[in-house]
C-alpha cells in the first residue's frame, strides 16, 4: 500500500456485487429503517405532547428514543443510499462525522440505560423516597451528564482515528466504524485512539458493574413480592432491560476488541449489526410499546393527528378562500 496521508474519500463495504441483490439490500434495509423511525418517533411524539408522561421513566425512554433514532439515522441512509446507486463512495467529512456520532448515540444509549437501571432500583427498592431521589431536575441533569460524556467520547474516537494518516481507502465495513478504520493507518500504534479505547473500556465496563450490582437488591425485592402477578409485571420489565443491556454491551466489546481481519469477514458484519441496528429496533418493543400508558398516549396522538390532518385537507381550502376574499 502506498502512502495517502490526504485522502478526500473512503470506499465502504457492499454487501454484494450483483445489482439484483443490491436492490434488495437496499429494500430491506429501507423497510427496517422505517420500521425503526416511525416506532421511535411515535414515542417521541406520544411522550412530548402528554404532559401525564412528563415523569423520569419517561423523559429517559423518550431521551432513548431520540438516541436510537440518531444512531441508525447516522448509519442506514449512506448504506441504502450506495447501495440504490451502485457506489461505495463516502468523503472524508462524512466519514468523521459518521465515527463522532455512532460513537455519540450508541455509547447514550449504553450511559442511559444505567441510568434507566437506577432508576427501576429506586423504584421498586426505595418507592416511599423516589419522588425525592427522582424528580425533574434530578433526571435532567442525569440525561444531560449522559449527552456530555457520550459527546466526550464520540470527539476523543473521532480525534483519535484520524490523527494518523492512512496507507488505503477501503474501509471493510458497511459504515466508517473505527475498528475497520484504524486497519487502513500507516502506524501500526496510534496512542491517541488506544486512550480512547480504553476510556470507553472503562466507561462501559463500569456501567456493566453498576448495572449488574444494582440488580441484586431488585431481584430481592420483587422476589418478596406476595402476588404472583406483581412478580411477573416486575419481571417483565427488568428482564428485557437487563437483556438488552447485555447484548449491547457484549457484542459492541467483541466488535470492537477483537483482531480485525484484513478481508470482509461476515462474523464482523453480524456483529456489526447486532450493536448497531438490532438495539434501536428492539427498543420501542421493549421499553415502551408494551407499556400501557405509552399505548394510551400513541392512540390519542395518532387520533388527534388524523382529525387535524383530514380537517386541514377539507376546510383548508375554504378557510383560505374566505381570508383571501
Amino acid at each position: 500500500m502506498t502512502n495517502q496521508s490526504s485522502l478526500s474519500e473512503f470506499l465502504l463495504l457492499q454487501f454484494a456485487e450483483v445489482r439484483e441483490l443490491q436492490i434488495l439490500h437496499f429494500l430491506l434495509f429501507l423497510v427496517l429503517y422505517l420500521a425503526i423511525v416511525t416506532g421511535n418517533l411515535l414515542i417521541i411524539s406520544a411522550v412530548a405532547f402528554d404532559h401525564r408522561l412528563h415523569t423520569p421513566m419517561y423523559l429517559f425512554l423518550m431521551n432513548l428514543a431520540i438516541q436510537d433514532l440518531g444512531a441508525v439515522s447516522v448509519i442506514m441512509p449512506k448504506s441504502m443510499a450506495n447501495s440504490l446507486f451502485n457506489t461505495r463512495h463516502i468523503s472524508y467529512l462524512e466519514c468523521v462525522a459518521q465515527v463522532l456520532l455512532v460513537i455519540l448515540f450508541l455509547s447514550s444509549d449504553i450511559y442511559l440505560l444505567t441510568v434507566m437501571a437506577y432508576d427501576r432500583y429506586v423504584a421498586i427498592c426505595n418507592p416511599l423516597q423516589y419522588e425525592m431521589m427522582m424528580n425533574k431536575q434530578v433526571c435532567i441533569k442525569m440525561i444531560a451528564g449522559v449527552w456530555i460524556v457520550s459527546l466526550l467520547h464520540g470527539s476523543l474516537h473521532a480525534a483519535g482515528t484520524f490523527a494518523t494518516p492512512f496507507c488505503s481507502n477501503v474501509v471493510n465495513q458497511f459504515f466508517c466504524e473505527v475498528p475497520p478504520m484504524l486497519k487502513l493507518t500507516c502506524s501500526d500504534l496510534n496512542l491517541p485512539e488506544i486512550g480512547a479505547i480504553v476510556f470507553g473500556i472503562v466507561l462501559a465496563l463500569g456501567c456493566f458493574v453498576f448495572v449488574i450490582i444494582t440488580y441484586v437488591p431488585i431481584f430481592i425485592s420483587v422476589s418478596r413480592i406476595p402476588s404472583v402477578q406483581g412478580r411477573q409485571k416486575a419481571f417483565s420489565t427488568c428482564l428485557p432491560h437487563l437483556i438488552i443491556f447485555s447484548t449491547f454491551i457484549v457484542t459492541g466489546s467483541i466488535a470492537y476488541l477483537k483482531p480485525t481481519p484484513d478481508a470482509p469477514s461476515n462474523l464482523d458484519l453480524t456483529f456489526t449489526v447486532l450493536y448497531s441496528i438490532v438495539p434501536p429496533m428492539m427498543n420501542p418493543l421493549i421499553y415502551s410499546i408494551r407499556n400501557k400508558e405509552i399505548k394510551m398516549s400513541i392512540s390519542k396522538f395518532l387520533g388527534f393527528s388524523k382529525r387535524a390532518f383530514f380537517g386541514f385537507f377539507f376546510y383548508g381550502p375554504f378557510t383560505l378562500t374566505y381570508i383571501l376574499s
